[in-house]
């Protein structure tokens, strides 16, 4: 079967090719899919698209009619596919919901600590042979409260890890995990009460309508004075300019991120020779008590196994006739 692969990135595509053998064709695009690119994907049967990718209704149809009829998401968000209307068209759509919530997780955790510990400025100074340590003080997470918003598989593993460090947790999730407060003594809790008690916050809830701008200002503001943020999870969860706000007037003490909500066309790729086009991020970079990652927690070679391997075994089964697991059903 032919594949045509938008967003391939050098980093990923040994994986897939590893993992696609000889069963399927794959063609790279590095461009994103758009409406302006979707004429590449003539020819094949199935495309593979990334988060960066426009999968939206007039995107989706250019696709059906010029043949496509799966689309393969190698991530496990897709709110980047407009799904009513793929179904509309007969279009099949598969995801990646597992591939190693580890990766993401001790991600989380190295923001965590980079943060505290100012690692980022620490680095910075020493290569100005500056070795003062006056603005370097951190904290002892031993003993301190973190509120896990979205208890899942990530939300689950942090639970962990940062039990293991002495913290005392709180956790929301609209479906609570029962085991992790048996093992762990985490405590499931109100969001207005989770801010209200946390040192540190970090989101792994899905975006939805629910979900998007769930940190904004009023959030923000039942905050304790120098609470550390940190989203790994989906830029639309945070209201970023609520966000720089909150750090400049010292509620929000260290901020940390893997995603932007405004990251499209921005990570991934390499502006090192433009000018910044986004003022807001521009200013979040001038904060020293900002830390910033480019949507790279998934990062591991583990997760690039996993998921080029979900993403082929979702092709394979299409390309025999047979379900797979990871589909995305209509309703």
């Amino acid at each position: 079967m032919k594949i045509t692969i938008f967003s391939a990135h050098a980093f990923e595509q040994p994986y897939l090719v590893q993992a696609a053998g000889d069963q399927h064709e794959l063609r790279f695009i590095a461009e994103p899919l758009s409406l302006a690119t979707a004429a590449q994907a003539q020819g094949s049967e199935a495309v593979g698209l990334f988060t960066s990718d426009d999968a939206s209704a007039p995107v989706l149809e250019k696709l059906h009619a010029d043949g496509v009829r799966y689309v393969a998401v190698r991530a496990a968000g897709h709110d980047n596919v407009d799904l009513p209307a793929a179904h509309r068209l007969g279009l099949r759509v598969a995801t990646v919901p597992f591939y190693s919530p580890y990766a993401i997780a001790e991600h989380t955790v190295a923001l965590i600590l980079a943060l505290n510990r100012r690692l980022h400025l620490a680095d910075q100074q020493l290569r100005a042979n500056d070795f003062r340590l006056d603005n370097l003080v951190g904290f002892d997470l031993h003993g301190k409260t973190v509120g896990i918003i979205g208890c899942g598989r990530i939300g689950g593993i942090i639970a962990r890890i940062l039990h293991g460090f002495g913290c005392q947790l709180l956790g929301f999730d609209v479906v609570p995990d029962k085991t992790l407060e048996t093992e762990l003594g985490l405590t499931f809790t109100t969001l207005a009460d989770l801010y209200a008690r946390a040192d540190i916050i970090t989101l792994h809830a899905p975006l939805n309508e629910h979900t998007r701008h769930l940190i904004d200002a009023a959030a923000l503001a039942q905050m304790k004075p120098g609470v550390m943020l940190i989203n790994t999870g989906r830029g639309g969860e945070l209201d970023t300019k609520a966000a720089l706000a909150a750090l400049r007037r010292g509620q929000l003490g260290y901020l940390g991120l893997d995603v932007y909500e405004h990251e499209h066309g921005l990570f991934f790729e390499n502006h090192a020779q433009e000018k910044p086009h986004d003022d807001t991020f521009a200013q979040l970079l001038a904060q020293p008590n900002v830390l910033i990652t480019g949507h790279q927690a998934f990062l591991t070679r583990e997760a690039l196994t996993n998921l080029a391997d979900a993403t082929v075994a979702s092709l394979t089964c299409w390309a025999a006739g047979q379900p797979s697991a990871t589909e995305l059903r209509e309703g």
